[in-house]
C-alpha cells in the first residue's frame, strides 16, 4: 500500500528488503477482493490514480507504485519534481514524453555509471510505463511482472552488458 523508494533498504550484497508496513493491510488470499477505506493514505506520485478517485485498493495499486519506483530509479527523479518547470514536475509524465520522441538515453539518471545497451533502456521503460497505467486493467499482474524483469535481466547478461 505504500510502495516507494524509501521503503526500500539494500542489503550488503544490494538485495532488496522492504522496509515500513505502516500502511501495510492483511487482506483476503482471493485476489478479486479488494479493500475500501474511506480515507486515501499514501504518499504522493505514488498513489494508483484509481485508488484516489475510488477509495479501492487492489494489487494492481501496488503495481502502479512499482512503475512509479521503476520509472525514479532509471531517471534518478522523484516522482514530483517541484523545483522543475512545470511540464517537468511530474517525472511520469516527462519520462513519457521524452520516450515518445525517441530519447531514452536523456531520461537515464546521469549519475548512473554503468552505459545500458538502448534496447535493455527500453525495456526497462516500457516495463514501468505498463505498470503505471492509469487504468488498472491496462496493468499487467505482478507475476508478470517480476516474468518481464527476469527476462531483461537474461537478456542483460546475454548482452554482455555492454552499453
Amino acid at each position: 500500500r505504500d510502495v516507494k523508494s524509501s521503503n526500500i533498504l539494500l542489503t550488503e550484497s544490494m538485495r532488496a528488503k522492504v522496509a515500513d508496513f505502516g500502511f501495510a493491510r492483511l487482506g483476503s488470499l482471493d485476489s478479486d477482493k479488494t479493500h475500501i477505506s474511506t480515507k486515501v493514505k499514501g504518499t504522493v506520485g505514488y498513489l494508483d490514480p484509481e485508488y484516489m478517485r475510488t477509495y479501492q485498493l487492489t494489487p494492481k495499486s501496488d503495481v502502479y507504485s512499482f512503475g512509479i519506483l521503476l520509472t525514479e530509479i532509471l531517471t534518478g527523479r522523484r516522482p514530483v519534481e517541484l523545483k522543475k518547470p512545470p511540464e517537468e514536475r511530474v517525472t511520469l509524465r516527462w519520462a513519457f514524453k521524452k520516450f515518445d520522441e525517441g530519447n531514452v538515453r536523456d531520461m537515464v539518471d546521469p549519475l548512473m555509471q554503468e552505459v545500458l545497451d538502448e534496447e535493455i533502456l527500453m525495456k526497462m521503460f516500457e516495463l514501468a510505463f505498463q505498470c503505471a497505467a492509469p487504468t488498472r486493467n491496462d496493468r499487467p499482474d505482478m507475476k508478470a511482472v517480476g516474468e518481464q524483469l527476469w527476462v531483461i535481466r537474461m537478456d542483460y547478461l546475454r548482452r554482455g552488458r555492454r552499453g
